[in-house]
């Protein structure tokens, strides 16, 4: 229902993870045996949680581990990985730089052209490993790279950009045709980042194998206090998802959606699973993994824009491994570690077996949920006072 925002103008109200809650089931499951595994276009993988490709997270070495715990991490091809052939010192740096210093730096060490020799080099470093290999590109580049990632052995290409769409209109470049690019490469196509019904469809209709949700909730975004644009992720999922409905009752083909960013804990995570996503990709909660290359640092993908920055860099610290921050067992109180045990516990006590049933889990408003009856916590900054 939407609400005035003055003469003639109204606005749909909506929502973020800190103003709902989910309702515990009728039937209660042991959380051991409830599936949660993910098909992104004939890609199996045991657990719905991606790691987002930035360069303070994925690099082949965190690619291989995640790879080897079951999930995905998406090598980006846009950064240091595929333009610097030793990103050790490069990473030194960023890390090294003030506060004041690092949009700037990130800026310039962004300027060397990318090396069509070492995205194929940096597949082949992956698959030498036995584990899925998933990049991401920007739309403009998505043809040519996806053929030399293909080529190289690649299992899955991501094309990214902060808002996507079917219909983009420019002069200046040479638009990348959706439709064409899914029937060009044998490797499944996801697609994003969109938020609303009908992008989505539309999106859907060019025969993309999945979907990112989300625009601007990342830790190291600033798209939306830069543009001002973005939707609240339980409102885009909940849309999103509705037009993943239509598309399968119409054409009978799944196509998945996968939140990405806003999720700092297992609870935001499982209410983005109950919101109707089929998958999550993490970028912050694995910046903090001992195996993450950005030194306890994380940046968003458009920080290094030459003329527009969105994204800046922050510090997130390191505090566990990778396979602490996915299985446990959990050294903090905050619900940061343990992402995979927190998916498990959460659809056992709503009686949901699988991530289908997840989906139709009971969703209320509750704008409460995060202070009621934490005054300890908050004066104390523990648990979920923290935040």
């Amino acid at each position: 229902m939407a609400e005035w925002l003055g003469k003639g103008r109204k606005a749909r109200r909506c929502y973020g993870f800190d103003e709902i809650a989910l309702v515990p089931g009728d039937v209660t499951l042991n959380p051991d045996e409830v599936d949660i595994s993910l098909n992104l276009g004939g890609v199996e993988l045991d657990i719905p949680v991606i790691a987002s490709a930035m360069d303070g997270v994925v690099d082949t070495k965190f690619a291989i581990a995640m790879g080897k715990l079951g999930g995905l991490a998406v090598l980006n091809l846009e950064g240091i990985q595929t333009r610097y052939e030793d990103t050790e010192s490069i990473l030194n740096e960023i890390a090294d730089a003030s506060t004041e210093r690092a949009t700037e730096l990130v800026q310039k060490l962004y300027t060397k052209p990318i090396q069509e020799k070492l995205i194929s080099q940096r597949v082949e470093e992956i698959k030498k490993a036995g584990v899925t290999c998933a990049v991401s590109t920007i739309p403009q580049n998505a043809p040519k790279f996806g053929k030399i990632a293909e080529e190289a052995g690649c299992d899955a290409f991501f094309v990214q950009s902060t808002v996507t769409t079917v219909k983009h209109i420019s002069k200046a470049y040479q638009v990348v045709n959706f439709a064409d690019l899914c029937k060009d490469l044998k490797i499944p196509v996801v697609v994003g980042n969109c938020v609303t019904y009908k992008v989505c469809l539309e999106l859907m209709e060019t025969g993309v194998a999945g979907l990112l949700i989300g625009i601007g909730p990342g830790a190291a975004c600033t798209t939306r206090g830069v543009l001002g644009i973005g939707v609240p992720q339980v409102t885009a999922t909940v849309d999103c998802s509705a037009a993943r409905e239509y598309y399968y009752k119409k054409t009978g083909r799944y196509v998945p959606i996968i939140t990405d960013g806003g999720m700092s804990t297992g609870g935001d995570v499982c209410k983005a699973f109950a919101s109707g996503s089929d998958g999550v990709m993490v970028g912050s909660a694995f910046a903090r993994t001992q195996e993450a290359p950005g030194r306890g640092f994380h940046w968003g993908m458009a920080t290094p824009h030459a003329n527009l920055p969105r994204g800046t860099r922050i510090r997130v610290g390191t505090t566990g491994s990778l396979e602490e921050i996915l299985y446990g067992p959990a050294r903090l109180d905050d619900g940061t570690q343990n992402l995979v045990g927190a998916i498990r516990t959460c659809m056992g006590n709503i009686g949901a077996q699988n991530i289908r049933e997840f989906q139709l889990a009971e969703i209320i408003i509750a704008p409460s949920i995060q202070t009621e009856g934490k005054v300890f916590q908050s004066a104390q900054k523990v648990g979920m006072g923290k935040k």
